[in-house]
């Protein structure tokens, strides 16, 4: 019995032990089996683990999605951690050029995705306040959020989840250096029963570019301020 003769239903059972790049390369045999390549009931889940994984089309993102999740810990992308006054002037560009890209990757979750119910995020130092906003107003069915060291995560996006999280139950924001006590605190009056957690993300210390150093004073200033 050759494989196209299968029903559908067994070609996506099929199709869904393999692993993303499998399954592109099966779709590319026929037309039959790409088409099953591009049911969105294959994919219900998507987990990645770089960056380059975002921009390969071995995947789609439907109105079945229900579970995604991004985790990258590399080194080139652990510069996109470290506050912006310590950049050069290299590691700004390519932090910029990693933002766009997960900023793009994400609307499309928003546009496409709007049964999504839970979303895990970790050492994505370029995802922002605007993204996550975004994401939970076009993901009304959204659970469950876990924020893990995400260096731009601030007190607006605990806002957001105030004002558009209806549906969310579980909130981790751990590691999150730029979420401040005050802000979880006005989020746990808001959403009471919301299941918040913050490991180390209000105790750590918050981006904060260096003070410029007070100026000098004349000679003739400091003459005057000792007659004083």
């Amino acid at each position: 019995m050759h494989i196209t003769q299968l029903n559908r239903e067994c070609l996506l059972h099929l199709f869904s032990f393999l692993d993303r790049d499998s399954r592109k390369s099966l779709a590319g045999t026929c037309t039959q089996l790409r088409a099953v390549f591009q049911d969105p009931a294959l994919w219900p889940r998507l987990h990645f683990r770089s960056l380059a994984e975002l921009t390969k089309d071995n995947f789609l993102l439907g109105p079945a999605l229900r579970c995604l999740s991004i985790r990258w810990h590399s080194s080139r992308v652990r510069v996109c951690s470290v506050e912006d006054w310590l950049k050069s002037a290299l590691q700004r560009s390519l932090c910029s050029r990693h933002e766009r890209l997960v900023s793009d990757f994400l609307l499309q979750v928003g546009d496409r995705c709007p049964n999504l119910a839970s979303v895990t995020l970790s050492g994505c130092g370029h995802v922002t306040d605007d993204c996550l906003a975004r994401l939970l107003r076009c993901c009304p069915r959204l659970r469950t959020l876990r924020l893990e060291n995400c260096a731009r995560v601030t007190n607006r996006t605990l806002a957001a989840v105030a004002a558009h999280g209806r549906a969310l139950q579980t909130l981790h924001v751990d590691f999150c250096r730029n979420v401040s006590a005050a802000g979880l605190g006005r989020l746990r009056a808001a959403r009471p029963r919301l299941a918040l957690r913050a490991e180390h993300s209000a105790a750590m210390l918050p981006d904060q570019a260096p003070r410029a150093p007070a100026p000098e004073l004349a000679p003739a200033a400091l003459r005057k301020l000792r007659l004083c």
